[in-house]
């Protein structure tokens, strides 16, 4: 296996590439990742909806959900919260905060639509139908949970999301066959999906889908299906501005943790561990 410091060295080469991409193929790959991660979001939905205890459905969520992330790594897709290591190259000086930022944004863009295919598709095909109605359920209960959550949760638990998620992508570079890639950006993920952190690529998916499930299966879009426990902490109506509680009681500050965990908490950590002397 490649060590820490090789790992390292291999990424700003890795790096160096992703930033040099042209930006239609960028976009396309973004959109391939997106919709990577969005099947596995809706296989862990599938494998963890009704299960009892509760932990139990969690631990089945957790199992499923990394198979898309895999797919990203083993098939091929650019990855908005794996590419904020993209700070690595970028400290080293082989790309520039131009490149950086060109990639993030375009990459970010393609993974939106690809999640927004598949919560389309997956609407659309009657698939939340499973279950008597259950899963669809499970869509609104979950998106509307993830919009309710305080600002300062969702950061924090960006933060906490991204170093798992960053940390698969480092640990995948480690291994020097397909089984062993697999195994190693697994657990990392499992944990995070285990610990309910937040992803704001997986969101992209479950809170659109949630928003679409409330119109198809008529369930009402309002904290009261979280058993009335949850408000909105911006005060915006969730059942009138779905949307716009997704934007920035979710997806804008889940991105910013996700920023903040993946590029300066494990890129710069390991850059300056790592790099910072060879300089």
């Amino acid at each position: 296996m490649n060590s820490p410091s090789e790992i390292a060295r291999i990424y700003v080469d890795v790096g160096f590439g992703k930033a040099r991409l042209p930006r239609w193929k960028m976009f396309v790959l973004g959109i391939f990742a997106g919709a990577f991660i969005a099947f596995g979001a809706a296989g862990s939905s599938i494998a963890s909806c009704g299960v009892q205890p509760a932990a139990l459905g969690r631990v089945l969520s957790a199992l499923v959900f990394p198979i898309g992330l895999m797919l990203v790594l083993c098939a091929g897709g650019e990855l908005f919260t794996g590419n904020s290591l993209l700070l690595v190259p970028l400290i080293e000086k082989r790309i520039t905060v131009s490149w950086m930022l060109s990639n993030w944004i375009t990459v970010y863009l393609g993974n939106f639509v690809g999640s927004l295919l598949v919560s389309l598709a997956v609407v659309g095909s009657h698939t939340l139908g499973l279950y008597g109605g259950e899963l669809a359920k499970l869509a609104v209960n979950t998106a509307v949970t993830k919009v309710s959550l305080p600002l300062s949760d969702v950061i924090i638990r960006g933060i906490l999301c991204n170093i798992m998620v960053c940390l698969a992508v480092w640990v995948g570079f480690a291994a020097k066959d397909l089984v062993s890639k697999i195994v190693a950006l697994y657990l990392p993920v499992f944990l995070f999906v285990l610990c309910g952190f937040e992803h704001c690529i997986a969101n992209m998916y479950f809170v659109p889908t949630g928003i679409f499930a409330s119109y198809m299966y008529g369930i009402p879009f309002t904290p009261e299906v979280v058993r009335g426990t949850v408000t909105s902490l911006t005060g915006i109506p969730l059942e009138s501005f779905a949307w716009l509680a997704f934007l920035f009681n979710n997806l804008v500050p889940a991105t910013i943790g996700n920023i903040i965990g993946g590029a300066l908490a494990v890129g710069g950590g390991y850059w300056y561990v790592y790099l910072q002397d060879s300089n």
